[in-house]
């Protein structure tokens, strides 16, 4: 488990999702991470091989269990990222430098980036990796190089000297274009598939491997989850009971053969928010490509809304991309960086992520212990406002029993100052029950499999244990006694909250909610069966 906040009697609501890469993938370099705060790692599947990130997950197991730590991984689909292809250097180093006025040709025949000289000037010619792009681009649409800094607008679809058609752009802001740039084009309808070949294998291998999460790049609507979950489905049926539950319970966002995290990087995304938030066990707002696609002085708004519109359907929520930015190189954050990461935890966010600070930063576990250092201080304020219960629409709509003893769970925890809620939730149903009712403490939950201890580990406020379950509720409550004390949770005397139900170690069983004071002689399941 995480270790920042023990030393202050609190463990830390939000979650912090980083990624792996060279400057922490080490054994030592993954122990640092997870002691001071992360809860889910990133691999990043757009770099590496399948060996090197199987090395990479074999040493977060190793680590993890160590620790003692259900601590998550999760594999980041490329997606059908369009990309520029080779380009030699022609007037740089590094590649080609295009200035504003001047032509570029998009060429889906071209091997690599040349220049031709015509009547008006010089002509730069790309490759591309998306050939159908030409086809796809009309005249006045945007094409955007290297995150937008490259911005060019298409003129015309012609043919070129050899018969194949050409994309011609001209460059309104010019810039270094290099090998792989990637290219974005927020005005277009690109036909190219939502999981590309790559893809495929990848989420295969991700899934035999026992990958806890699975993310979707550039999502652009709900029905590319549901075929993309459908795939997986048949490729990795269900197998007995135990998992058809899992995908049967509403509410749990645990479902086989691995949860979906949709990435909302397209404009068409934002449009189907509501269907997509329904549809996936988690969005992430990637605020990278969302930044370019879309203009960059409505990504703050589009932002709260996704949070709000994930909080209304249930479904847990990262905010992701830049968010410690300058600690790649620097000791310290800047200031509207870490008022950044203070208003994704105060506006509800279940994690926040990091990527090229950990990836490859100078100091990887600085920048966790900063980002653990900020989450605390803006859930000071939260407990001080004591805000009211938030129970999605969605669970009020199902008239869930396990939703509606959550509920009330919150409502009881406040009122009897509980230092904990502790619940034993198998598959993860009632965990994520209990989240989405934004509890001021954490949330203890158990379960006997350590796939779906792991897969808990991005709810907020939920810190998820493997244990095995008890024959009689009394010998769970007299272990959960001196496991919260071993952790530094809670103390004799403590008021805590228990949510079980009969028997433990059973999926969709919930049913009770118990107040009990830590260290109290006779437990309030004293002599019942489990």
């Amino acid at each position: 488990m995480p270790a920042h906040r023990k030393d202050t009697h609190r463990y830390a609501l939000t979650k912090i999702l980083a990624t792996l890469g060279p400057a922490s993938d080490s054994e030592e370099g993954i122990r640092g991470l997870i002691e001071h705060g992360v809860d889910c790692f990133r691999l990043n599947f757009s770099h590496g091989t399948k060996e090197e990130h199987g090395e990479r997950l074999a040493r977060i197991r190793k680590v993890s269990e160590e620790l003692d730590a259900a601590v998550a991984v999760l594999g980041d689909l490329p997606g059908p990222k369009i990309r520029v292809g080779k380009v030699p250097p022609i007037d740089h180093e590094k590649g080609v430098h295009v200035q504003a006025g001047e032509s570029v040709v998009i060429s889906g025949s071209a091997e690599q980036a040349v220049t031709r000289q015509t009547e008006s000037g010089r002509e730069v010619i790309l490759p591309t990796t998306y050939p159908e792009m030409i086809g796809e681009v009309v005249s006045g649409q945007r094409v955007l190089i290297n995150d937008g800094a490259i911005r060019m607008l298409a003129i015309e679809t012609r043919d070129g000297p050899e018969g194949e058609r050409e994309l011609v752009c001209r460059v309104t802001v010019g810039g270094l274009i290099s090998n792989s740039k990637g290219i974005n084009l927020p005005e277009t309808a690109i036909s190219a598939p939502a999981i590309s070949d790559r893809d495929w294998e990848m989420a295969c291998w991700a899934v035999e491997a026992g990958i806890d999460f699975l993310a979707m790049s550039f999502v652009r609507s709900a029905e590319e989850i549901r075929e993309f979950r459908s795939r997986l489905s048949q490729r990795f049926p269900i197998t007995g009971p135990e998992d058809a539950e899992v995908e049967s319970e509403s509410g749990g966002q645990l479902r086989a053969p691995v949860p979906l995290v949709a990435k909302i990087e397209k404009p068409q995304a934002v449009r189907d928010i509501d269907a997509i938030c329904k549809e996936a066990d988690i969005l992430m707002v990637a605020r990278g490509d969302l930044g370019v696609e879309m203009d960059i002085a409505e990504v703050p708004v589009v932002q709260k809304r996704i949070v709000q519109a994930c909080e209304a359907w249930g479904t847990p929520v990262i905010v992701a991309t830049q968010m410690l930015e300058t600690m790649i190189e620097n000791a310290i954050p800047t200031r509207a960086e870490s008022t950044d990461v203070a208003n994704a935890v105060l506006d509800g966010a279940d994690a926040v992520m990091l990527s090229g600070e950990t990836a490859v930063g100078r100091h990887p576990q600085l920048v966790v212990d900063t980002m653990s250092r900020i989450i605390d201080a803006a859930e000071e304020s939260m407990v001080v406002e004591e805000p009211l219960a938030r129970e999605p629409h969605k669970f009020r709509e199902e008239r869930n029993p396990t939703a509606a003893l959550a509920h009330g769970a919150w409502h009881t925890a406040r009122d009897a100052g509980a230092r904990l809620i502790i619940c034993w939730s198998e598959k993860g149903g009632t965990a994520q029950y209990l989240s989405r009712n934004h509890f001021t403490v954490p949330i203890v939950s158990y379960s006997s499999d350590i796939r779906y201890a792991r897969r808990m580990a991005l709810l907020r406020g939920v810190l998820p244990f493997c244990a095995t379950p008890p024959t009689m509720l009394i010998e769970w409550y007299d272990e959960v006694d001196r496991h919260v004390k071993e952790r530094g949770l809670a103390e004799d005397g403590d008021v805590v909250l228990l949510v079980a139900g009969r028997p433990l170690g059973r999926s969709r069983r919930t049913n009770t909610i118990t107040l009990h004071a830590i260290g109290l002689p006779h437990g309030a399941y004293a002599g019942d069966p489990a």
